[in-house]
């Protein structure tokens, strides 16, 4: 199996155009994380990578907003860097748009107009600048009050001693480092290989992976004068067996489809007949995608911080209590993030698939699902058919997402190692590397070389 996969990779520098695309998307990609290692002038980002490394060492790093959006920058916001923002308010423009257009009828109606799609992301790129101009400020007024933002950090940031002069030229810099980051994206769309915007996520959650199979290294080969923290080859074989366990079912579910049969009749288009056939309508297992987990995640840790805030602010222990029960190992936490995912999952499934626009479809166009009257029938089987694949999918999720927190919990493990056994940063990852060896599959097999399967493709995320 090695060998074949081996032997693919090198089928794909054999091939000019591909090659080429492969070795731009690296270059591009090394660009984007210059980008996130670049400080910005006027701040002093190696005494926050200190603070960060404490954390870590604390295993205390994971649990906190300021972590979980590090996790999408690539540690950008440690080091007080260019990218710190990251291609997050990107990406949240992008998702504002489609759920408007979802149910904004103006924009819903642009969707399906000719030219239409440019002019919706035309708009994301407007109100990507917007969100970037307020993170961005806000983002500075943080770094202008550590001690604030990071509890338990002590020293000085910012170097500028004009505050406007500072607050300004930061939000600038961190407006342009999101759009350089932005357009890095597209032209690896574009001239590269892979999604350019979800690889420039990926990249920069990999960049962590060295820290992780350090801080596990160590677990078992302890330096001198260290002793081994309770780990032993079983432990270790168990782990291994986890991650293999988790990766196969990740990539089970991403790829998994519930195919719809659809039969079409003979139909006549002025002088010319189209014969009748059978196709499939694909509905994903896992139709959200990470979206839910990421969603789930950031409203929860909003509580715990106010609260735990407030607690130390008035000294009142209702306030300190209510902070703990949204702490990370607390069972209440575990119980409110799966009840979480499971809404989201279903909130994102009801704004981005319209059963009713696919029966139409079908009904112009002369299909039918054998068995189901077209129209108002084929909508409601779909809608059926969706919630209960969408239930399963949402308990994946739950269970992919909850993994890294009961690791750190009950197997005593960093979360900078735990973050790789599941959550957001294992649902992207092998959703992009999936998505990534599909279209360097779709040029193998154009050149009639094999493909990174003996048997069967590669099936893409959408």
């Amino acid at each position: 199996m090695l060998s074949q996969l081996f032997k693919t990779f090198s089928n794909c520098l054999k091939i000019p155009e591909l090659r080429s695309r492969i070795i731009f998307t690296a270059i591009v990609l090394v660009v984007a994380r210059l980008v996130a290692m670049t400080p910005v002038p006027g701040l002093n980002g190696a005494e926050l990578a200190a603070y960060f490394q404490r954390l870590a060492e604390q295993n205390s790093a994971g649990n906190s907003v300021v972590a979980l959006y590090s996790l999408f920058t690539g540690g950008a916001i440690e080091r007080c860097a260019v990218g710190a923002l990251g291609i997050m308010p990107y990406i949240s423009a992008t998702i504002i748009i489609q759920l408007l257009s979802a149910v904004v009828p103006g924009l819903n109606k642009l969707v399906r107009e000719e030219g239409g799609r440019a002019k919706i992301i035309a708009y994301g790129r407007y109100l990507t600048v917007l969100l970037c101009l307020g993170q961005g400020f806000v983002m500075a007024l943080g770094w202008q009050n550590p001690e604030a933002t990071f509890p338990g950090f002590t020293g000085k940031l910012v170097m500028i001693e004009n505050p406007w002069v500072y607050r300004i030229q930061t939000t600038i810099i961190l407006t342009t480092g999101t759009l350089l980051l932005m357009w890095l994206g597209e032209q690896i769309t574009e001239r590269g290989i892979g999604n350019g915007v979800s690889l420039i996520i990926m990249v920069g959650i990999l960049a962590r992976l060295p820290i992780a199979v350090k801080d596990l290294w160590f677990k078992f080969f302890p330096p001198a004068g260290m002793a081994i923290q309770g780990s032993n080859w079983a432990y270790g074989i168990f782990l291994l067996l986890l991650l293999v366990a988790v990766v196969a079912g990740v990539v089970m579910i991403t790829q998994g489809q519930r195919k719809i049969p659809v039969q079409y009749a003979q139909r006549a288009v002025g002088r010319k007949v189209y014969s009748g056939g059978t196709s499939y309508i694909p509905l994903k297992v896992n139709y959200t995608g990470v979206m839910p987990v990421i969603f789930a995640q950031a409203i929860l840790m909003l509580p715990g911080m106010l609260f735990q805030k407030l607690g130390q602010m008035y000294n009142l222990e209702i306030f300190l209590s209510l902070g703990t029960l949204f702490s990370f190992s607390s069972w209440f936490y575990f119980a409110a993030e799966a009840l979480m995912i499971l809404f989201f999952s279903y909130f994102w499934v009801a704004t981005q698939f319209n059963e009713l626009q696919v029966a139409d479809d079908l009904k112009k166009y002369g299909g039918y699902i054998p068995g189901v009257r077209p129209g108002q029938a084929t909508a409601d089987a779909l809608h059926r058919t969706m919630n209960r694949i969408t239930f399963a999918g949402g308990i994946f999720l739950v269970v992919i997402a909850l993994i890294p927190t009961l690791m750190t919990r009950f197997l005593k493990l960093d979360y900078s190692i735990t973050q790789f056994f599941g959550g957001t940063s294992m649902l992207i990852t092998v959703g992009v590397l999936l998505d990534t060896m599909r279209q360097m599959e779709s040029f193998l097999l154009m050149r009639h070389y094999d493909g990174f399967l003996k048997k069967g493709r590669v099936r893409g995320r959408n």
